[in-house]
């Protein structure tokens, strides 16, 4: 069985620059045996952010896309903060929120770009917790999609 750090490493895809805040706010907080991130956004690898609504400058599959570059930014807090995915148990909670047209209903769908990256990081068991996928009027910078999420550690 591979560690998740080598299932991670199989997929082929590169970590952009973990976020720096932009607030007042902590990316990521270990209280006991949880982790919590916080609102992460669509940060490429060169620093810069995938900006669109959906409905408007993408369509569901490139949303889809843009979710999946979400989840590779918390991975990439996560290396920065923790150092392995090894350390993380398991994802106890995602919550997604697509900046979206008011007649876009396909949330959940979005937000599978990220939950499937994680599922194939810590394997199906471990790598899909409980999710909310949202709509929203608009997110900061006009950024395609935000996400947060809990995870459990080892």
């Amino acid at each position: 069985m591979n560690t998740p750090d080598q299932n991670f490493e199989a997929l082929n895809l590169q970590l952009p620059p973990a976020p720096s805040p932009l607030g007042v706010y902590k990316p990521c907080l270990i209280d006991g045996k949880y982790l919590y991130l916080s609102g992460h956004g669509t940060v490429q690898s060169d620093g810069t952010l995938i900006i669109g609504r959906v409905g408007e400058a993408f369509d569901m599959d490139e949303a889809k896309q843009a979710a999946q570059q979400v989840g590779l930014a918390m991975l990439a807090t996560i290396k920065k903060n923790i150092g392995s995915f090894g350390k993380i148990k398991r994802v106890i909670k995602v919550l997604g929120m697509v900046n979206c047209v008011p007649e876009f209903e396909s949330h959940p769908y979005v937000i599978n770009g990220c939950s499937e990256l994680f599922a194939k990081v810590w394997g199906k068991e471990n790598g899909i917790g409980v999710r909310s996928a949202v709509g929203m009027g608009s997110l900061p910078d006009n950024i395609p999609v935000e996400i947060e999420a809990m995870f459990e550690l080892v």
